[in-house]
C-alpha cells in the first residue's frame, strides 16, 4: 500500500471538510433538513470518513487534528497542513452556500448573551466526546470497521442534545463556517472556539488515563 502524498492529505481533508460544513449550511442554517438534519450532518460525516479515512485519516475537524496531534496520531509536519485545509473549506462552503443556496432567506444570527455558560458547556462537552470516541476507535482498536459510524452518531447525539443551544459545532472549521455565514457573529466565535479546543485537548488527557488504567490492570 502506498502511503498518501501531503497534497492527497490536504485535499482529502479539504473535500471531507467541505462536504460536512456545506451539509450543515444547507441542512441546519438554512432549515432543509427540518427535524432530519441532525441525520444528514452525521450522514455525510460517516461516508466522507469511510471514504477517506484510508488517506488522510479523515479528521475534518480542526480540534480532533490537534487532539490527534498530542495523541501522537497527526505528525508535526502534517498539521499546519490539516488545519489550513479544515478551515479553507469551512470558509468556501460557507461563501458557496450564501451565495448559490440561500437565495432570499433571512439567516438569523445566534443570541448567545443570556446562556453562555451552557454554550460554553455544550461545546466543551461534546468536543470532548467526540474527541474521546475517535482516540478510542480509531487510534486504538485495531480492525474496528465500525469507527465511522460510531463517530458519525456521536455527532448526531451531540447535534439533537445541545443543537438548540450552543448549534452544535464542536468543529472550528464549522464554527468558521458559520461566521462567514453570519449565523455567528465574530464577537461571540470565542464561545465555540475556546470549549472546542479545550475540549479536544481534555480528551487527550482522558484518553491517556483510561488506557494507563487498562494497563495497570492487565499487568495486575
Amino acid at each position: 500500500m502506498t502511503t498518501p502524498t501531503s497534497n492527497a492529505k490536504m485535499a482529502s481533508e479539504f473535500i471531507g471538510t467541505f462536504f460536512l460544513t456545506m451539509t450543515i449550511f444547507i441542512a441546519a442554517v438554512l432549515g432543509s433538513g427540518g427535524f432530519l438534519a441532525p441525520f444528514a450532518i452525521a450522514a455525510t460525516l460517516m461516508v466522507m470518513i469511510y471514504a477517506l479515512g484510508h488517506i488522510s485519516g479523515a479528521h475534518f475537524n480542526p480540534a480532533v487534528s490537534v487532539g490527534l496531534f498530542l495523541r501522537g496520531a497527526c505528525s508535526k509536519d502534517d498539521l499546519p497542513l490539516y488545519l489550513l485545509a479544515q478551515l479553507a473549506a469551512g470558509v468556501i462552503a460557507g461563501l458557496i452556500g450564501v451565495n448559490l443556496f440561500a437565495g432570499d432567506a433571512t439567516i438569523t444570527s445566534f443570541e448567545f448573551a443570556e446562556i453562555t455558560n451552557s454554550v460554553l458547556v455544550a461545546e466543551f462537552m461534546f468536543t470532548f466526546a467526540l474527541m474521546f470516541v475517535i482516540l478510542h476507535v480509531a487510534t486504538e482498536q485495531d480492525g474496528n470497521t465500525f469507527y465511522g459510524a460510531a463517530i458519525a452518531f456521536t455527532v448526531l447525539a451531540g447535534a439533537i442534545t445541545v443543537g438548540g443551544i450552543s448549534g452544535g459545532s464542536f468543529n472550528p472549521a464549522v464554527t468558521s463556517m458559520l461566521m462567514v455565514t453570519g449565523k455567528l457573529s465574530v464577537a461571540d466565535c470565542w464561545l465555540h472556539l475556546a470549549p472546542q479546543l479545550i475540549g479536544a485537548i481534555a480528551a487527550v488527557y482522558a484518553f491517556k488515563f483510561t488506557m494507563d488504567s487498562e494497563s495497570s490492570s492487565d499487568e495486575e
